[in-house]
């Protein structure tokens, strides 16, 4: 096992200063998916889980989770969102569900972690009401596809 190194950051956690920034449209865009039993897929496509509409439920979760970035991710600013948008869909070749979450406001600062953590919790929505057939379900890949805004501009993963 390697050597454990102790960092005291006492005094150093702030939120960056974005005061001085100009409002400017921003427009984040990621995606993830969740892999799992063709069989977990097919009772997500048949509609028939008891507590309700996986996919449905997802995406509200999802929505939700983007207006609460701020209060689950420490030094992360509470933005005024204009749109969240998410789209899950099916790939059952992969066995799969992606999600594609476009979020986006007129603000100081960009929308990545709202679009990163709506993506990551509707992936993990659908995990929790699959999870009693399928507990083997994997989430991955989750990443920026692109955003746009601000003095960097736009941007799109290579």
């Amino acid at each position: 096992m390697g050597k454990l190194t102790h960092f005291n950051t006492k005094g150093e956690a702030h939120m960056v200063d974005v005061g001085a920034k100009a409002i400017t449209h921003r427009r984040a865009v990621t995606e993830g998916q969740i892999t799992m039993k063709p069989e977990t897929l097919a009772f997500i496509i048949q509609g028939s889980h008891k507590k309700g509409d996986v996919l449905g439920i997802a995406r509200v979760a999802g929505i939700m989770a983007a207006k609460q970035t701020a209060n689950l991710i420490p030094l992360c600013h509470p933005l005024a969102l204009t749109h969240v948008e998410l789209e899950l869909d099916i790939h059952e070749a992969e066995s799969m569900v992606s999600c594609l979450c476009t979020v986006e406001t007129d603000g100081k600062t960009g929308v990545e972690m709202e679009a990163l953590t709506a993506t990551q919790i509707a992936l993990l929505t659908i995990y929790d009401m699959c999870k009693a057939v399928d507990r083997g379900m994997v989430i991955g890949n989750v990443h920026l596809l692109e955003k746009e805004g601000g003095k960097s501009g736009y941007w799109v993963a290579g």
